[in-house]
C-alpha cells in the first residue's frame, strides 16, 4: 500500500494543527534525542529542530515514498535525519528523551501494548506524546465500511478496513501512561473543518483512509467505488455557502516519566 506525499499534505493547515496542539503540551527542557514515529513527509518533524535546536531529531516511517520527500529536508538541517522502520518493531534507544507520534498509531494493530513497552524502556524524565484520529465511527468512515461490506464489494474488500477498534478512548491512553509511572494528560478535540471545493471529504480521505480500498481494487473498480462513495458523502456532508463542514475528532495523550 503506497502513500502519496502530495495528497497527504493536501489540507495542510487542518492536518498540521493537531501536531502543534500535541507538541505544545510537551515541556521537555533540553532533550538530546527526539523521535517522531510515523513522520510521513517530514515537514512537521523538521519543526521539532526549531523547538529543540540542540537535539538530534529522528523521523521514522515505513514508507519509502514519504521518506524520499523527507530526505530533502534532512539535507538542509544537520540535526535532522530520517530512517525507514516499522513502528511495530521499534524500541526507544537509550538516551531518548522525547517520543512523538502524530496520526500514525491508528494504522498499527496492538499499538497500546507497544506503548506499554516503549514507556517501560524510556528513562525518568522522558516524554511520550501521541495523537490519533478518533473519527472511525463518523459518517466518512462508517459509509466507507458499509459500502465495502455490500454485496458488490465484499468479495474484494472483506477485511480490508478496520473500524472503531483502531484506536482507544482518551481514558485508555491516560491509564497506560499512569500505569507506566507518568504524570499524564489525555483529551479529545473535535475540529470543525470547513473544506472548499466539490467533494472535499472524498479528497480528504483519498490521502488517508481510502488508501487501503484503492490499493485492493483495480483502477476501474476503484473509480466505481469512489463514485458510489462520493454520492453517499454528498448526502452526509452538505455543502453550504461557506464550504463543507467536516467535523474531525482527534485523541491526544501526553506523559512524562516520573523519577
Amino acid at each position: 500500500m503506497k502513500w502519496d506525499p502530495a495528497k497527504y499534505v493536501q489540507f495542510g493547515d487542518y492536518r498540521d494543527r493537531p501536531f502543534f496542539d500535541l507538541t505544545a503540551r510537551v515541556h521537555a527542557d533540553r532533550p538530546t534525542r527526539v523521535v517522531d514515529l510515523g513522520c510521513g513527509p517530514g515537514n512537521l518533524t523538521a519543526t521539532l529542530t526549531e523547538r529543540w535546536p540542540a537535539a538530534e531529531v529522528v523521523g521514522l516511517d515505513s514508507s519509502a515514498d514519504m521518506l524520499a520527500k523527507a530526505g530533502k529536508l534532512a539535507g538542509q538541517i544537520p540535526s535532522l535525519h530520517f530512517e525507514q522502520a516499522d513502528i511495530s518493531e521499534w524500541m526507544p534507544p537509550a538516551g531518548t528523551d522525547v517520543v512523538v507520534s502524530n496520526a500514525a498509531l491508528q494504522w498499527v494493530p496492538g499499538h497500546q501494548d507497544m506503548m506499554r513497552s516503549w514507556l517501560a524502556a524510556l528513562g525518568p524524565g522522558a516524554w511520550f506524546a501521541m495523537q490519533a484520529p478518533g473519527n472511525f465511527n463518523a459518517p466518512s468512515h462508517a459509509l466507507m465500511r458499509d459500502l465495502a461490506a455490500s454485496k458488490r464489494w465484499r468479495p474484494e474488500l472483506d477485511g480490508v478496513l478496520r473500524g472503531g477498534e483502531s484506536v482507544g478512548q482518551p481514558a485508555d491512553y491516560l491509564h497506560i501512561l499512569l500505569d507506566a509511572g507518568c504524570t499524564a494528560d489525555a483529551w479529545e478535540t473535535t475540529y470543525q473543518q470547513v473544506l472548499p471545493g466539490p467533494d472535499p471529504v472524498l479528497e480528504w480521505v483519498r490521502g488517508t483512509a481510502l488508501r487501503p480500498v484503492l490499493a485492493a481494487l483495480s483502477p476501474a473498480d476503484g473509480a466505481q467505488f469512489e463514485a458510489e462513495y462520493a454520492a453517499a458523502l454528498r448526502r452526509a456532508y452538505r455543502q453550504g455557502r461557506h464550504g463543507t463542514v467536516f467535523p474531525f475528532r482527534r485523541i491526544f495523550a501526553v506523559g512524562r516519566k516520573d523519577g
